[in-house]
């Protein structure tokens, strides 16, 4: 599939999503097109300045020498897969993702570096036709918990990546290590019902906190030398406590869930969440720490 295949069923807002994606990730899929993907492309300066401190230490495992063959899975806006492609000056960089909202910007962010070694194209890495053997390197920054099957997904990757070739990847740990997502729940919890994010086995963020299951899914994919490295690191939430109420406040997510509460209760979540972002405020804005495992793992 190239990267104008955009056929198939609609998505959320009437996206239609790829013809190459598995049924049980049509739910994501539909995410992906649909509010989430854009309020994603609206905000990815934003996502960036997020994981300014996260994305270094991903880069590094992943080891991109200038003639990389480079696969980045759930690439979204392209922020990584522009990184890639400045380290694989003489190599190749494929960006994959289901969102066509995040890869029209991905695409035009790669227009205006001066990369034409970075390519972007449309699938769902579940079951995307790649080239056996095509790539030397996969990497991915938080993009490969959304998989309805990642025994399927990883099995996938591997086929991709020559034999020897590595895989790097940035995943959650709980939510409870992550004090980006405690504090704002924590303050707004009185007021509102807060949604399941670690969900057993669902599909999601938080769907590789187990380490156990990383190192399974792995080895049955066809990947050994697994590690697995505990990263934490402040995130830039936002200028001031006002920037990042109207940013959280406005995530699709938050705003189906404050269409369930009463004009009161929307009004202390609002209270409550500026009141506890001001106290992390800092010179540099608002920030609050973050916790990931840095996977790395080579094809058999």
């Amino acid at each position: 599939m190239g990267q104008g295949d955009d056929q198939g069923v609609a998505g959320d807002g009437g996206t239609p999503l790829p013809d190459e994606i598995a049924a049980d990730n049509a739910e994501q899929g539909g995410a992906w097109n649909g509010d989430d993907g854009r309020y994603w492309v609206q905000h990815r300066e934003r996502q960036e300045a997020r994981y300014r401190r996260l994305t270094p230490h991903l880069m590094a495992a992943a080891g991109i020498q200038a003639d990389s063959r480079v696969l980045d899975i759930g690439c979204g806006s392209g922020g990584t897969s522009l990184e890639a492609a400045r380290a694989a000056a003489e190599g190749a960089v494929l960006g994959v993702d289901v969102s066509a909202p995040m890869l029209a910007e991905a695409r035009k962010q790669a227009a205006g570096s001066g990369l034409p070694q970075v390519t972007f194209e449309r699938g769902d890495a579940q079951v995307h036709r790649f080239e056996d053997g095509a790539f030397d390197i996969a990497i991915s920054r938080f993009g490969v918990m959304f998989f309805a099957d990642p025994e399927a997904a990883f099995a996938n990757i591997a086929r991709a990546l020559r034999p020897g070739g590595q895989l790097a990847f940035l995943c959650w740990r709980s939510v409870r290590d992550n004090p980006y997502l405690t504090v704002p729940m924590g303050a707004i919890a009185p007021y509102v019902q807060l949604p399941e994010l670690e969900a057993p086995g669902a599909p999601g963020p938080f769907s590789l906190v187990d380490t156990d299951r990383i190192e399974k899914l792995l080895d049955s994919a066809g990947f050994d030398e697994i590690t697995i490295s505990a990263v934490d690191e402040p995130m830039w939430m936002g200028t001031d406590p006002d920037d990042v109420v109207a940013y959280q406040l406005g995530i699709p997510a938050s705003r189906a869930m404050l269409a369930e509460a009463s004009a009161e209760a929307r009004a202390k979540t609002e209270t409550a969440l500026r009141d506890a972002l001001a106290e992390h405020q800092g010179p540099d804005g608002v920030t609050l720490g973050s916790a990931a495992w840095l996977v790395t793992a080579r094809r058999r």
